[in-house]
């Protein structure tokens, strides 16, 4: 056994060495769709392992909050005292945890008049997004190295703050910070009691910045913060006992609502539970939902299946070339079984090889995979595949692609008739089926199709959501973060900008008209006791914000003056429609109660875009309150940018020492609105050139085939007269059948995942005819390129050669 085993290895080795070229093919088209296979496992394995690392992961469970008005809204969070309720008045609740988000602080380091001196001032950082305000519970409910300090003690007094190794050593350049102080937003000294090792990629709560909950009513000056249940605000997480059921703590919520809410407020917030493990794919909340996770797996196996396919189809092309070995084994005594060991060692040998180059290929694409992915700050590796589970996939799928891949080969040419076989005069039919190899090219076809119109579709779509009409200026307009609270302060930066030269306009407010702040607040329309069904979405600007952003006023008039006590608004004409009223005139004059203050409606503006185009245009007002002033938006001239440039962050400097300067441009930042898309964008672009490349390497299979099993019938064409071009309709009309076959399978299939994918938009593109017209357009030309070459190559033939055994 082992004899022959060593036997049909060094005769694989060899027959592979002989038939390079065409092998080469083959590895190639298998090795792509292989590696394409294995990113996308990779990826797919690393977005399905976020925050499952916890301990307590299987019963960790996040509190969300929905408030049921006429626009439902889907909060992440809770009213501040949920969390501590339900750790003192439940039983089946081990540990609880709040936590506030902080989406952009100033950290700098205090130092001495005499460290000034010798070493200048402080160093300040601005943070975002993984800084936080958590009580000492969080190292309970979520798993943390702890390098230094006291885990049940390290947050439980104000003023206290828990730091990364990697903060560590950014601040003070060691990790030996315990004791060392740091300043937060130029308010608070913030003490280091502990801390933590970095956080991994695969945790959604990804902070290095933990400052004690309990500094927030001296951080926001306001001692019944804590207490108050009127507006959700915190998130919060429950780690329940062992043996305690998700039900019960969903019980547990709904006897709270009726507890510490009103009749009417009861029937407005509902809390609900996602389990840990799910956070990450929580439709509206995670960063990855499972139905996209889903897709991407089908992908993989789609594009592995292809490379199969186009393997099979190379490998059989190549059988009438060895119909004579088979021959002349068989009269020599091999049995079938002999030579199907043979052949699938061969190809056993060739899977190896591509398996082998499409582990080089994923690790030489993993840099780019991770780059792609860096706001998660991914570090996915090629040792992933190391892991247990990870492992036991790997190998099954390269016994399946073997024996996928080899047993239909190896059983067409182990079942070759030796006379037929000796005399050549084999058909087509004993060299595999070509209706089995059709079929096989349709399905490649199939699948290449679908990938086109999947890139045709979102390219659009991409191209209208980057230039579609958003209702507002958007060009060369600089958005500066300014600190809030000081207006004095803000309106001398804002006078001085307005000095600069090539600055056009300057604007205060808190953010621009399209922004990443979802939030909407209740109100009630004209002193009517009961609020309105429907919530607002809230714009703070001055007088210069809507000429600024070019904000058409369709009825009344901009804000009369800077002076925030006048109470004046301005409204939509969503909101508008949504009161019933006929026209914008009607709503001039009447006022909107919010936040308990009362503001008269002076304007109505035009309808612009406030959540980008994945939604509709909701109702809207925009207050001039400086008191909440947090950016300046500044309209430069585009032709002397740079010098404008510099000049805005000098003055910024001089008015803001104590602060860290940052700006945006207003395009960048919607920009990012469309990060996701993007992405991907980018993702079905590489799969359909690769589903292109593996279909064309099928095709040039399928045509050598072709081109070999009908040579005698070519032969007997030209001797009869057939002209090149007739004998070249031979191979196109086979091939035009085939990819109209596919076409009219791709089509619908294409339609119906992107119109479901374009169904998440309120502003789309038509999915059109045109989708369909290009993809098969593109499918045809490239299909006449790859199949041009053989079968011009086959209607040259001399008759002679093909006819000679006859």
């Amino acid at each position: 056994m082992k004899n022959l085993f060593s036997n049909h290895l060094k005769t694989g080795l060899r027959n592979i060495w002989r038939n390079r070229s065409t092998n080469a093919v083959s590895i190639f088209g298998l090795s792509i769709g292989l590696a394409s296979g294995l990113l996308i496992f990779l990826l797919v394995s690393y977005l399905f392992s976020f925050n499952r690392y916890h301990a307590k992961a299987d019963r960790t469970f996040w509190i969300v909050t929905d408030i049921l008005e006429e626009q439902p809204q889907h909060l992440d969070v809770t009213p501040r005292p949920m969390g501590d309720v339900l750790r003192r008045e439940y039983p089946f609740v081990e540990s609880a945890v709040r936590l506030n988000n902080i989406f952009g602080a100033v950290i700098s380091i205090p130092v001495s008049e005499s460290e000034i001196r010798k070493s200048g001032p402080s160093k300040k950082f601005e943070e975002s997004r993984n800084i936080c305000f958590t009580e000492p519970e969080f190292f309970q409910v979520f798993d943390s190295k702890w390098l230094a300090g006291r885990p049940k003690r390290a947050l439980a007094e104000p003023n206290t703050v828990v730091l990364s190794r990697k903060y560590a050593e950014k601040y003070f350049g060691t990790s030996q910070a315990i004791g060392k102080v740091l300043r937060f937003e130029n308010k608070l000294n913030l003490t280091v009691t502990g801390v933590i090792e970095n956080p991994p990629s695969s945790s959604q709560l990804r902070y290095d910045i933990l400052i004690s909950y309990a500094s927030i009513p001296g951080f926001y000056n306001d001692p019944n913060m804590l207490s108050t249940w009127a507006e959700p605000s915190t998130m919060c997480w429950v780690a329940l006992k062992k043996g305690a059921a998700a039900h019960e703590l969903a019980k547990s919520l709904s006897d709270i609502t009726h507890k510490y809410y009103n009749a009417a407020d009861a029937k407005k917030y509902h809390f609900a539970v996602i389990p840990l493990s799910e956070m990450f794919h929580a439709p509206g909340f995670g960063g990855a939902p499972r139905p996209i996770l889903y897709a991407l797996i089908v992908i993989g196996i789609c594009l592995v299946v292809a490379s199969c396919v186009n393997f099979i189809n190379i490998t059989t092309a190549q059988a009438m070339r060895r119909s004579k070995e088979v021959g002349v084994r068989k009269s020599l005594g091999s049995s079938r079984r002999q030579l199907i060991g043979q052949f699938i060692t061969e190809i056993a040998l060739l899977c190896l090889i591509a398996f082998a180059i499409a582990l080089v290929i994923t690790q030489l694409n993993l840099p780019m995979l991770n780059g792609a992915l860096s706001m998660l700050r991914a570090d996915i590796s090629i040792m992933d595949l190391l892991r247990p589970n990870a492992l036991a996939w790997f190998v099954l799928m390269i016994v399946s692609v073997i024996i996928l891949a080899g047993f239909y080969p190896s059983a067409i040419i182990s079942g070759f008739n030796p006379v037929a076989a000796l005399k050549g005069k084999l058909s087509s039919q004993k060299a595999g089926k070509v209706s089995v190899r059709k079929g096989l090219v349709v399905v490649q076809f199939v699948i290449t199709q679908v990938f086109l119109i999947a890139v045709i579709v979102m390219s659009a779509q991409v191209k209208y959501l980057k230039s579609a009409d958003l209702g507002f200026n958007r060009e060369e307009i600089l958005t500066v973060k300014i600190p809030g609270g000081n207006m004095t302060r803000q309106q001398t930066f804002s006078e001085q900008l307005g000095k600069i030269k090539g600055v056009e306009q300057v604007a205060l407010g808190a953010e621009p008209p399209m922004s990443q702040m979802h939030a909407s607040e209740p109100f009630s329309y004209n002193h009517r006791p009961e609020k309105e069904k429907f919530t607002i979405k809230l714009r703070i600007g001055d007088m210069n914000f809507a000429p600024l952003f070019g904000l058409k006023i369709l009825a009344g008039q901009n804000f009369t003056s800077n002076d925030s006590t006048r109470n004046e608004t301005l409204v939509n004409e969503a909101m508008v429609k949504q009161l019933g009223l006929a026209n914008p005139g009607e709503i001039l004059g009447k006022s909107i109660t919010i936040w308990g203050k009362d503001k008269t409606i002076v304007g109505v503006v035009k309808n612009f875009n406030l959540d980008g185009l994945r939604a509709g245009i909701q109702p809207a007002a925009i207050f001039n309150d400086h008191q909440l002033n947090g950016m300046a938006a500044v309209k430069i001239n585009s032709r002397s940018r740079s010098q404008t440039l510099g000049e805005i962050e000098k003055t910024w400097n001089a008015t803001y020492p104590e602060h860290v300067y940052h700006a945006d441009f207003l395009d960048d930042r919607i920009e990012q609105f469309y990060q996701t898309e993007n992405i991907l964008l980018g993702l079905i672009q590489v799969f359909s050139f690769i589903a292109l490349v593996i279909g064309c390497l099928g095709l040039y299979g399928l045509v050598t085939f072709m081109a070999a099993s009908r040579s005698k019938e070519i032969g007997v064409r030209k001797v009869l007269g057939a002209s090149q071009a007739q004998l070249l309709w031979i191979f196109g009309r086979e091939f035009a059948t085939l990819l109209l076959i596919a076409f009219l399978l791709a089509a619908p299939l294409g339609w119906f995942f992107m119109n479901n994918w374009l169904a998440g938009y309120a502003y789309k593109v038509n999915l059109g005819p045109w989708v369909f017209g290009l993809t098969i357009g593109i499918v045809a030309m490239v299909t006449a390129v790859t199949i041009g070459f053989q079968s011009v190559k086959a209607a040259k033939m001399n008759p002679v050669r093909s006819l000679r055994d006859d």
